[in-house]
């Protein structure tokens, strides 16, 4: 291996020192990407030590983004996409041009030309997609309404910029590759005409190519083959999106995961892409802390504030402004408004080919930098200070019968009073099915939370309220009623985040009874002292029936094998309070493998 080669280098240091910043940031109660951002700057060219290759680092943050997108097309379907383009369409241009004009004016203040402030202006109107997806992941509004949204803009913002990188050197004077005349509208509608040839192959080649690829792989019984070829579609359509039809990497991948979202393999290949998505999504935030300059922030403090002012506040008011003109509720208006409140890769790309052109001043450049930074590291805070306006958003909605929450299905949210003390049973896979079942055949009212997509789709169709996502994340158990719920049933292998659901389902409400299905000793240890109903081990009650059977077939009487099946179920609740051995202590939930999903 030579010795000059930077690859290994930049990553493992990338990697280290992020691990390194996020790990302190945490125990200071920040979110870890704070720390990663700030290892950024530690290996970047404007601090002392060692400089990682900034080249390198943005294009394995590149992959990261690609991944990302991906995962998020995989659970993005294209009827869901077309849902939400009466508000992103309008909802993305109107504020792209708000933002703009924010930029360019605060450029004429500087003195900067008209090109250099819509270079500037566009620069600060589009969002990072990395952040905003990490941000809804987060709280649980990755598969809402609000987030679908959400992620429409974006969508919307993305195809926008696709077109600004094409027009931009037209602006400039110069001839776009492969183009003799500058010429705005043939270079337009060249650049429609390819976006339209990319979506039109994707959509109708891929959607057959795709799935009956995996398929087949998926025949070979090899687990590593069909992450390979996960990995090969998202990472192979993405390049050819953008070396063949100029669409941005990210959009690429994203419409390569729409078109395998319909097939049965969307679950697998996002859990198979999950870890690689983590890990690249790190190097995303490491890359721009390398391009940030922390002297700017004291050269020009004015500045930086003017352009973080016009990305946090500017944005966000035309964003919630947008949104409830087009007839949707607060809490739409809010989360939307909190995820836009930040810029990312799109405008390092803007800002560094406007200084290309010369049509952006260097300084440009380390104001939008310095802003990315900045409105990242905030943009947890802005999603707590949303959190905080919830209470007003929901006796907004209280009043009105339109504004539905973002979580909660229309049968859910309009059910009369009577039925709102609920069942909640977490999971619907072979345990939670019979569960179900058995207690709507007795009319109880059910709602279910389950993370498969389809499960989900199917209870809906068979008229059963349901709801995706994880319930271990704040949000979604409120959603589904949680405080006024009589009962919470987790039936899920989970067992490590079944403490997790039994906190958030106490703060919500503290009396509603809770049962849980368990795996071990120490389960049941843990999960007991929190004061549930029921923690019910799955092998032990399979051990209670056989004992019982095996008492009768060896003749012993109903009521003596009755009794002694009462005295082995005392003597093993006694068990459980005694001291656990230390290879059983209550902490040592067992994850349950990627298989174990009922």
């Amino acid at each position: 291996m030579p010795h000059d080669s930077t690859l290994i280098p930049t990553l493992v240091i990338g990697l280290v020192f992020a691990f390194i910043g996020g790990f302190a940031v945490s125990k200071l109660r920040l979110p870890p990407l704070v720390g990663y951002l700030l290892a950024g700057v530690a290996v970047g060219p404007f601090t002392p030590g060692f400089v990682a290759d900034q080249q390198l680092a943005s294009e394995l943050a590149e992959i990261g983004v690609i991944l990302l997108m991906f995962g998020v097309g995989l659970h993005f379907s294209l009827k869901e996409l077309l849902a939400v383009r009466r508000i992103a369409i309008p909802g993305a241009v109107g504020q792209i041009a708000v933002a703009t004009a924010l930029g360019a004016g605060i450029a004429h203040l500087w003195g900067w030309s008209l090109g250099a402030g819509l270079v500037f202006g566009l620069s600060l109107s589009v969002a990072s997609t990395v952040v905003l997806l990490r941000a809804l992941e987060q709280r649980g509004l990755l598969d809402s309404a609000n987030g679908r949204i959400a992620i429409g803009w974006l969508i919307v913002e993305d195809l926008a910029m696709v077109l600004a990188l094409v027009l931009l050197p037209a602006l400039a004077g110069a001839p776009a590759a492969g183009h003799a005349s500058p010429d705005l509208l043939p270079l337009l509608g060249w650049t429609l005409a390819k976006v339209g040839g990319f979506l039109l192959l994707v959509m109708v080649v891929g959607a057959r190519v795709v799935p009956w690829l995996l398929a087949q792989v998926a025949r070979t019984g090899s687990r590593e083959l069909f992450t390979l070829a996960v990995l090969a579609v998202a990472l192979g359509i993405a390049f050819g999106s953008a070396k063949l039809f100029g669409v941005s990497f990210a959009l690429g991948a994203f419409f390569a995961g729409v078109v395998l979202s319909e097939s049965d393999f969307s679950h697998r290949a996002a859990a198979d892409s999950l870890p690689l998505q983590d890990a690249f999504a790190v190097l995303f935030f490491v890359s721009v802390g390398m391009l940030f300059d922390p002297s700017i922030l004291v050269r020009e403090p004015l500045a930086v504030l003017a352009v973080l002012a016009v990305i946090v506040v500017g944005k966000s008011l035309a964003a919630c402004g947008i949104v409830l003109a087009l007839g949707h509720p607060l809490s739409t208006a809010l989360t939307v408004s909190a995820s836009l409140a930040q810029i990312g890769e799109f405008s390092f790309i803007l800002a560094s080919l406007g200084v290309g052109l010369g049509l952006l001043p260097p300084n440009g450049r380390d104001l939008v930098l310095a802003g990315a930074l900045l409105s990242i590291t905030l943009n947890p805070l802005v999603f707590a200070a949303i959190g905080r306006l919830r209470g007003l958003t929901r006796r907004l909605q209280a009043s009105s019968p339109v504004a539905a929450d973002e979580f909660l299905p229309r049968e859910l949210d309009t059910a009369p009073a009577q039925t709102r003390e609920r069942v909640i049973v977490v999971g619907h896979g072979r345990v939670g099915r019979v569960v179900v079942q058995g207690l709507r055949a007795h009319g109880v009212p059910v709602v279910v939370i389950d993370h498969d997509l389809r499960r989900v789709e199917a209870l809906r169709a068979a008229g059963v309220p349901a709801m995706h996502g994880n319930a271990a994340v704040a949000g979604l158990l409120d959603s589904a009623g949680a405080a006024q719920a009589r009962l919470i049933v987790i039936a899920t292998p989970a067992g490590y985040q079944s403490e997790q659901v039994i906190r958030l389902a106490r703060a919500l409400n503290p009396g509603v009874d809770i049962a849980v299905r368990c795996h071990s000793d120490a389960e049941v240890h843990a999960l007991s002292r929190h004061g549930i109903g029921v923690a019910l081990m799955a092998e032990r009650e399979l051990a209670f029936g056989l004992a019982h059977y095996a008492l009768r077939s060896a003749g012993v009487s109903a009521a003596a094998s009755e009794s002694a099946l009462d005295r082995l179920r005392r003597d093993v609740a006694n068990d459980d309070t005694a001291p656990h051995e230390p290879n059983r202590r209550a902490p040592e939930l067992r994850r349950d493998s990627a298989d174990d999903v009922d």
